[in-house]
């Protein structure tokens, strides 16, 4: 059963950076797509960004793009997300999620494992 663990979260200054980790745990990271997605106070479930195991392809929301990088390790252990210049409305849980399909989307619905989530805090 793949489990995984968020880590990285904390509080930073606006325009301040932030790597998030996203490990895998029970198995690595073999095929399908995985992306990150946020939740912010009063706010819906949105995507951030994307990757797919089996392609170099990377997506990213209008809103981070520019300023937010994902990437994974070689092993497919761990999948980190690269948070520069961040804003206030940055401030969200973050999540790690995977699909079983290497196709990209943006639905949290289509995504099947979720880890609990780690908390980013941007303040003014």
């Amino acid at each position: 059963q793949l489990q995984l663990v968020e880590s990285g979260g904390g509080l930073v200054q606006a325009g301040g950076s932030l790597r998030l980790s996203c490990a895998a745990s029970g198995r690595t990271f073999s095929s399908g797509a995985l992306a990150w997605f946020r939740q912010g106070p009063g706010k819906e479930l949105e995507f951030v960004a994307g990757l797919s195991f089996e392609d170099t392809n990377t997506y990213y929301s209008a809103s981070v793009k520019g300023r937010f990088t994902i990437s994974r390790d070689n092993a497919k252990t761990t999948v980190y997300l690269q948070m520069n210049s961040l804003k206030p409305e940055d401030t969200a849980l973050y999540y790690c999620a995977t699909r079983a399909s290497r196709l990209v989307v943006t639905a949290a619905r289509s995504f099947d494992y979720w880890g609990q989530g780690t908390q980013v805090t941007v303040s003014l």
